[in-house]
């Protein structure tokens, strides 16, 4: 995709010594279907809502796109692009707290491969320039110094070592793994990961090419206490929480944070234009303190939103005067409240769908629609009864039998203009069981997305059934999983 395209396609498709003593949390309770336990040193509830307190945020894209006047990066260059003149993370820092913020977030590895950190990885790093100097190191120590928590952006999507879709192989997946262990061990306790560039319709890097699963174990065993987020919300419902602890809003990409939003989340926003310096940003505006606190800051606390704000340093290492200005006006406009009210518990969605893909079979269906469209791994398509039917259902056979624990009903309500609200009076999931279809779950009017957690369950076959109230109400994606149990 051309430099300056992301936002454009986004908006069209949407609208370390510390850490010697952390031991291992994911253990198999049997050695081959048993559930998975997880353990984390504060409930995964305390976390989140710990993560929505901090409120303010600051986003700081740098790297080598900073010296390319792009926003991907050229992994043609050569690493001594990168060539800061005056690296002042301290500045950065100071101007995070005079804005009121209380974390920071920076980009170690961005689309093109380039690391910040002196990486063992045989891949292009911050070792290969003339200073040599570690980034990452003098970011968390800044950070840290002023009292801010510190996380890091992460790309899955690399240019540079051809981490690309269809051609990720088991040594590329393992090199993600090699890196992310460097930087969850070696520079302290990091609030949150965020990754990118994965699952997304512009990356196209599928959770199955580089396992999900895998990468959010690895990063839970590292720092049990770190949040995973992922910038999915162009293929993800936004009111659940798919592959992510919290809930990631692009917001410069047209990712709107719908207005019942109830789920912990984190919106990431420019003060300037793109999200790397450019040289013209010196003389163009930034945004207001206006559109920063009154249409962002405030409205979204209030939904448990924590907003990002990204302030890029230029090609010397230091943030622009201007910005450094706008800040502080930002930090004399607005005051942190303290926390947030009470999140409710959600479910977080970690592992693969056991639906996606295998035998399904319905009551009955319109011309040119089938179930399978309820069961592809897409929620932009969906299965629906044939007009005038006010009950059926569909039903889903595994290759053998499999356990879970999690289901989920997906209805497509606000997609249509004529779709504003369910149209579903009643529904159950059964699975089949000695002979006969056992009841597991049941509800009334579904909400979007509605998830039912259950004991343990093992069958061959899991049914859902539903009771219309309006005229064909469609299912977009039904969803069987096998959840780690967190304790």
């Amino acid at each position: 995709m051309p430099t300056s395209t992301r936002r454009e396609f986004l908006l069209a498709t949407a609208g370390a010594a510390a850490l010697g003593a952390v031991r291992p949390v994911w253990t198999l309770a049997q050695p081959v279907e048993g559930p998975i336990h997880f353990q984390q040193t504060k409930p995964l509830l305390e976390l989140q809502q710990d993560f929505v307190d901090l409120r303010f945020g600051m986003f700081n894209h740098f790297n080598l796109a900073t010296f390319q006047d792009r926003e991907w990066g050229d992994p043609h260059d050569p690493p001594t692009v990168f060539a800061p003149t005056a690296l002042d993370t301290d500045q950065w820092a100071r101007a995070a707290k005079s804005a009121g913020m209380t974390w920071g977030c920076l980009t170690p590895k961005h689309h093109d491969g380039f690391c910040l950190w002196p990486t063992a990885t045989p891949v292009a790093s911050v070792k290969h320039t003339h200073d040599r100097v570690d980034v990452v190191r003098s970011y968390v120590d800044s950070f840290r110094r002023e009292g801010l928590k510190v996380a890091f952006h992460f790309s899955i999507l690399d240019l540079r070592n051809d981490i690309r879709h269809f051609n990720v192989t088991r040594a590329k997946v393992d090199l993600v793994k090699r890196q992310l262990t460097e930087l969850l061990t070696q520079y302290g306790e990091i609030t949150m990961l965020m990754c990118d560039g994965w699952d997304a319709p512009w990356s196209r890097i599928t959770y199955d090419e580089v396992p999900f699963h895998e990468i959010y174990a690895l990063v839970k065993r590292l720092q049990p206490n770190c949040l995973v987020a992922d910038l999915n919300a162009s293929n993800y419902p936004s009111s659940a929480l798919y592959y992510s602890d919290i809930k990631g809003f692009e917001q410069n990409a047209g990712q709107k944070v719908p207005g019942e939003s109830a789920i912990p989340a984190v919106a990431t926003v420019t003060l300037t234009d793109g999200w790397f310096w450019k040289t013209a940003d010196a003389d163009r505006p930034l945004k207001s303190v206006t559109q920063v606190v009154d249409e962002w800051l405030v409205p979204e606390n209030k939904l448990h939103v924590n907003v990002i704000l990204n302030a890029p340093p230029t090609r010397e290492g230091k943030l622009a005067p201007n910005v450094v200005l706008r800040l502080a006006e930002i930090g004399q406009a607005w005051r942190h409240a303290g926390p947030t009210s009470p999140l409710d518990r959600n479910v977080v969605i970690t592992t693969p769908n056991l639906a996606t893909g295998r035998h399904i079979t319905a009551s009955d269906s319109p011309d040119t629609v089938g179930p399978d469209q309820a069961n592809d791994g897409s929620f932009t398509s969906s299965f629906y009864l044939p007009s005038g039917q006010r009950s059926g259902w569909i039903e889903v056979t595994f290759e053998r039998e499999r356990a879970f624990n999690t289901l989920v009903l997906v209805e497509p309500v606000g997609r249509w203009k004529d779709y504003a609200e369910s149209r579903i009076a009643s529904y159950r999931f059964e699975c089949w069981s000695g002979g006969r279809w056992v009841e597991v779950a049941a509800g009334q009017i579904p909400a979007r997305v509605q998830i039912h957690q259950i004991p343990r369950v093992t069958s061959q076959r899991m049914r859902l059934s539903l009771v219309a109230r309006h005229d064909t109400p469609h299912i977009s994606e039904i969803g069987v999983y096998d959840e780690p149990v967190r304790q």
